[in-house]
């Protein structure tokens, strides 16, 4: 399996990077320990990836995953939700237990 994303979050992200100017940054995604549900998601646009990271190109984006964070990560989907009561990027995550 794999990391996939929506073409909606594709579109945000395209949006993102152009506003910051930064049309070559690379989305590092993972997950940290703490909290009250164990671990949370996180992204970032950064210059580059590790040289260890898993990378994933999506239309001429790529998504960078560090190896500790793939075995938690593998197979999610990474959207974009805007409606009235949210707007943000969502992780869909089979693997996870709860969200």
């Amino acid at each position: 399996m794999a990391i996939s994303i929506t073409s909606g979050a594709l579109e945000r992200l395209s949006s993102l990077k152009k506003r910051r100017q930064t049309p070559t940054a690379v989305l590092r995604v993972g997950v940290r320990g703490g909290g009250c549900s164990g671990l949370s998601y996180y992204m970032d646009l950064v210059e580059d990836a590790q040289p260890k990271d898993k990378i994933f190109s999506f239309d001429g984006h790529r998504i960078a995953v560090d190896r500790k964070s793939y075995l938690f990560l593998n197979g999610t989907e990474i959207d974009f939700e805007k409606s009235m009561k949210r707007t943000g990027f969502t992780f869909n995550n089979p693997l996870a237990s709860r969200s």
